[in-house]
């Protein structure tokens, strides 16, 4: 194998994980969060008008909320499984 050739896969891996770890960073981000949370409640509410639901802008808020709560709650049952997961693969 040529050096110029092992120079390509070493800047192209370090490319990838770059990428990666930016992704990972994205996913447990407050901002996707936020983001999530205000797109979820605007089409909610625009749904809950639509219909003509009694108070729309108050009802609107229970499933952003749910997500913001679910995300918390599955950071730690992620961390628990993954402390699980390789506790049994040592054994």
């Amino acid at each position: 194998m040529h050096d110029n050739d092992l120079e390509k896969r070493i800047k192209s891996i370090e490319s990838r994980n770059k990428k990666v770890t930016a992704d990972k960073a994205w996913e447990v981000s407050k901002t996707r969060r936020l983001i999530i949370f205000i797109i979820t409640y605007v089409i909610v509410v625009i749904f809950l008008i639509w219909i003509k639901a009694d108070r729309p802008w108050l009802g609107a808020l229970v499933p952003p909320i749910a997500f913001l709560l679910s995300t918390l709650a599955l950071q730690k049952i992620k961390v628990a499984w993954i402390d699980k997961f390789f506790q049994d693969k040592t054994q």
